[in-house]
């Protein structure tokens, strides 16, 4: 079972290095812009891939993202395809991570509780 636990991270650190490629010089669609793929979830039988990304596009402007991203992925897929070889070739799904704007959340409400500590005891 460790055998394939490797192999199955592998193909998902190879597919997020490749469709990052992808997005950054191939894809045209001016929604997506800037992002950062954060990781990728395979199901065990390769059907199927969970693309975690992140941007620091606003809510609105985050859709227009995701849109772009699902009209691509087609297209994402056939040119994976092309550049890794493997039995099945998952279907790519997209999806926001939102771990990154948490973390940055919970850090603003660290200093600012830290400041307003040092405030009290000034």
């Amino acid at each position: 079972m460790p055998k394939e636990f490797s192999r199955s991270s592998r193909v998902a650190e190879q597919i997020q290095r490749e469709l990052a490629e992808l997005i950054q010089l191939e894809l045209k669609d001016p929604r997506v812009g800037l992002i950062t793929l954060t990781g990728v979830d395979l199901t065990a039988d390769y059907a199927h891939a969970k693309i975690y990304y992140t941007t620091l596009a606003d809510a609105a402007a985050r859709e227009g993202v995701d849109a772009g991203l699902r009209r691509a992925s087609g297209f994402l897929r056939r040119e994976l395809g092309r550049r890794i070889r493997i039995h099945t070739l998952p279907e790519l799904h997209f999806v926001y991570d939102a771990s990154v704007e948490r973390g940055d959340r919970l850090s603003r409400l660290i200093d600012e509780a830290v400041q307003a500590d040092h405030k009290k005891q000034d």
